[in-house]
């Protein structure tokens, strides 16, 4: 009986110890729910990891990255969605519908363009993005892209729209 109880003393132990050590997932992540993604958020700056501003030539095949600063995003529970650019200056004002998902499981935000007779199941292309933060009004999303031979990303930074 003792030796029963030993061995569930230290089965426990081990299990404290290994739960205890397991990672807790990278800084800033814990909060990374789809319910913290919904809403209507203002893109309200873009800034750069790991390569020079005058190498991004365009964001999402829209043409400058410039455009998308102070873009709209609505993003509803269902996953339907769009974006809508400001315009002015060079830069051309568009709505754009999307269907988006988000994974806090690999930490990413993806969409694909929708266009007038699309259906979002036929759609295999899109854009996959790695969401670094969000707490339900300011949200960080990271756009890899090819740049030497380190990572490099166009990081997004969004504010929660006021209702």
């Amino acid at each position: 009986m003792k030796r029963i109880f030993l061995i569930a003393a230290i089965l426990c132990s081990s299990l404290m110890v290994l739960q205890s050590c397991s990672p807790k997932g990278a800084a800033g992540t814990t909060s990374l729910k789809r319910g913290n993604v919904t809403g209507t958020w203002v893109l309200n700056d873009i800034t750069f990891e790991g390569l020079p501003q005058s190498a991004v030539k365009s964001l999402f095949d829209e043409g400058s990255y410039t455009c998308f600063v102070g873009s709209t995003w609505s993003l509803t529970n269902s996953g339907n969605g769009s974006y809508t650019l400001p315009g002015g200056g060079t830069c051309a004002a568009k709505t754009q519908t999307i269907f988006w998902s988000a994974s806090p499981a690999d930490q990413t935000f993806q969409f694909k363009k929708i266009f007038e007779g699309d259906k979002a199941k036929n759609v295999t292309s899109g854009y996959r993005l790695v969401l670094t933060s969000t707490d339900g009004s300011n949200m960080i999303v990271k756009s890899p892209v090819d740049y030497g031979s380190s990572p490099a990303y166009i990081v997004l930074n969004f504010t929660k729209a006021a209702k």
